[in-house]
């Protein structure tokens, strides 16, 4: 159903044209939206117009108008004013609110079948029946992107979502939790990875500056037919997953540049822990502090090169060849060493995956 807001930011622009006061109740008699309050004699006699087969009434100068969801009465609309024309601007007024309940009608239609599509919940015949039934492309090129929020989002981010992507373009935005979003986007069939790692890049920004929200965004492979929409997004939801174990500095994963941390968490937990025990077998567990982490981070980033590593970090070569030589002591790992450091990298992560595990339970 149609939200009391989008209601009320309708009558308030009516109302700003015409100069004709409007008041819209539920069939509850709940006020849904209003720019005056009728007084208690006008809302008992909403309740018997409610009951009554009349489609309009006047009473004491005020105008009754029923509003329909198809052939079900969804409100009332009261409409009070000056003006001799205000039956017409009532009538403007229905038509324009019956409007919306059909364009929201059709959006919740359509965001129900993207949720069931990504959930796998349908049939292959169903999915091909119901799209064209919603006047969707089943043809066309799409990507899914995952937005996951550190806070609760609020009806507020969708709509800000949807004011980027809108369906007229082919986009459609729909929540799957109360963190989660997900947006099927159209795009290009010659787009590039570029290109989704912008859009992916906008809306962190989007949602940073317009919502308040941090958020972190994961998007899977490009498919080209509407039923393959799911394997977009579970390869989305994998990137995201792993993105959070293994790439926590990026906001922005893609399902394409997982490298090794797609290996890692797909093998089994008790692999990864007979590892970890095989690479430190005197017991240590990988607990490096800060700023030893950033020194060993930094020195994979060159490549192993130690000048260059301790120019960058405002350190002596000798302190930080005294801090290597000490992991060394501490791992068994001379990380000076290209096999020694790509076992220690690996490791790395491991451990990262297996507290991830650990936290999880």
């Amino acid at each position: 159903m149609i939200t009391g807001t989008i209601i009320q930011s309708s009558i308030d622009s009516l109302k700003a044209i015409t100069k004709v006061d409007f008041c819209v109740y539920d069939t509850e008699l709940i006020n849904v939206a209003s720019t005056y309050s009728p007084d208690a004699e006008i809302k008992e006699y909403a309740s018997s117009f409610i009951n009554s087969p009349a489609d309009f009434q006047v009473i004491s100068g005020e105008h009754l108008l029923k509003i329909y969801d198809e052939s079900e009465l969804a409100y009332v609309l009261l409409a009070k004013g000056n003006s001799d024309d205000v039956y017409m601007v009532a009538k403007i007024a229905v038509s324009q609110l019956q409007a919306l309940i059909v364009a929201y009608k059709e959006r919740f239609d359509r965001n129900n079948f993207f949720q069931n599509l990504i959930l796998d919940n349908l049939l292959l015949v169903d999915i091909y029946n119901r799209a064209r039934k919603l006047h969707i492309d089943i043809n066309a090129c799409r990507v899914v992107f995952l937005i996951e929020s550190d806070i609760k989002h609020d009806d507020s981010s969708m709509e800000i979502l949807r004011g980027m992507f809108t369906h007229q373009y082919g986009d459609y935005v729909t929540a799957v939790d109360e963190r989660n979003i997900i947006l099927v986007k159209q795009v290009e069939p010659t787009a590039s990875y570029e290109e989704f790692l912008e859009i992916g890049k906008s809306i962190v920004d989007l949602m940073n500056t317009e919502a308040m929200l941090k958020v972190r965004v994961s998007f899977g492979t490009a498919v080209s037919e509407i039923k393959d929409v799911s394997k977009s997004y579970k390869e989305a939801k994998l990137a995201l997953d792993v993105g959070k174990i293994f790439y926590v500095d990026q906001n922005v994963i893609s399902y394409n540049k997982l490298g090794i941390g797609r290996l890692i968490y797909q093998l089994p937990e008790n692999l990864c822990r007979l590892f970890l025990e095989e690479i430190f077998k005197d017991g240590s567990d990988l607990d490096i502090d800060e700023e030893n982490l950033k020194i060993i981070n930094k020195f994979f980033e060159n490549t192993m090169n130690v000048t260059q590593t301790a120019e960058q970090l405002y350190i002596h070569r000798n302190t930080l060849v005294y801090r290597l030589e000490k992991l060394e002591k501490a791992t068994g790992l001379n990380i000076r060493n290209f096999d020694d450091a790509l076992t220690f990298k690996i490791a790395m992560m491991v451990s990262n995956y297996i507290k991830y595990l650990d936290l999880s339970e």
